[in-house]
């Protein structure tokens, strides 16, 4: 990135802010001024996140909230108290994520890496849509992943594996091919808002993704071997501060971004039907569980 951005007015939340790629970003973006929110399903882990944000950025313009992407309840609050504490919101980024190596059920019973990876995030982002908005030039960034491209379409008569063998990989493929489409169509939906949603693959990262309590078997063996091999949280946030944060993108919307650049995704990916069907789907599921 060409200079460094002046953040210093900017409000910015990223979700899974308490590790990895989050929290590398959000230091990133502390540096640059902005006030940064994360969110964390730990509050002791969103703390002392939060101490480490605030000594590597030298400020104090770094706070975490508690925040459980597999409960709408808990999401909804989230989305209340941010909008409660900042009077503006300048970028969204939606980082959090989770492969299983068994089928679970979310809090509200949706299969929780749909539920997580995309479902979470979709109800996230449209509840806070509206400040986004009155905040405008800003900015969504979903990090979605080169494993969309594994998946040669979105499984919509069963994307819960309700009926299908559930496995780990194919899960997690077509939730982040469900990140890409829903950044397409929420770029087309949000055309002359001055509000921009771009995609990311960070690339592989060492992380605590597809921890002990998350996988096992092949899954954790694979996990383990590939982690000498794999780019550190710093180096994977790269193109996730660059979407947030460079000038080069200002009014660049609807682009899958790979190491700080414009890549095309996969066929399935740029489906502008299927993009609308994931959408409607996705309103249809929350709609189906109650807001209080």
């Amino acid at each position: 990135m060409d200079g460094q951005p002046d953040l210093s007015d900017r409000v910015v939340v990223v979700t899974g802010g308490n590790s990895g790629i989050g929290r590398a970003a959000a230091v990133e973006l502390a540096r640059m001024g902005a006030t940064v929110v994360i969110g964390a399903r730990d509050p002791v882990k969103g703390a002392e996140a939060v101490t480490e944000i605030r000594r590597r950025a030298g400020t104090e313009r770094a706070e975490a909230l508690p925040l459980d992407l597999a409960s709408t309840r808990s999401i909804r609050a989230f989305a209340t108290e941010v909008q409660a504490r900042h009077d503006r919101l300048d970028v969204l980024v939606n980082n959090a994520g989770a492969i299983l190596s068994e089928r679970r059920l979310t809090e509200d019973g949706f299969e929780a890496t749909f539920g997580v990876n995309h479902l979470g995030h979709f109800l996230l982002t449209t509840l806070l849509l509206d400040r986004l908005r009155a905040s405008a030039p800003s900015r969504i960034v979903n990090v979605a992943s080169v494993a969309h491209r594994f998946c040669r379409g979105f499984p919509f008569a069963d994307p819960q594996f309700e009926r299908r063998r559930y496995r780990p990989a194919p899960a997690y493929n077509q939730s982040k091919l469900a990140n890409v489409l829903f950044t397409m169509e929420l770029a087309r939906r949000l055309a002359g808002t001055a509000v921009t949603a771009n995609c990311v693959h960070p690339g592989g990262v060492r992380t605590g993704f597809g921890s002990a309590e998350d996988t096992r078997g092949l899954e954790r063996a694979i996990m383990v071997i590939a982690r000498p091999f794999l780019l550190s949280p710093e180096q994977g946030a790269r193109t996730v501060v660059y979407a947030a944060a460079s000038a080069e993108l200002e009014g660049v919307t609807g682009q899958y971004l790979v190491r700080c650049r414009q890549h095309t995704p996969s066929r399935a990916a740029r489906d502008p039907d299927a993009a609308r069907r994931l959408w409607e789907l996705s309103e249809r599921l929350l709609a189906g569980v109650p807001s209080s």
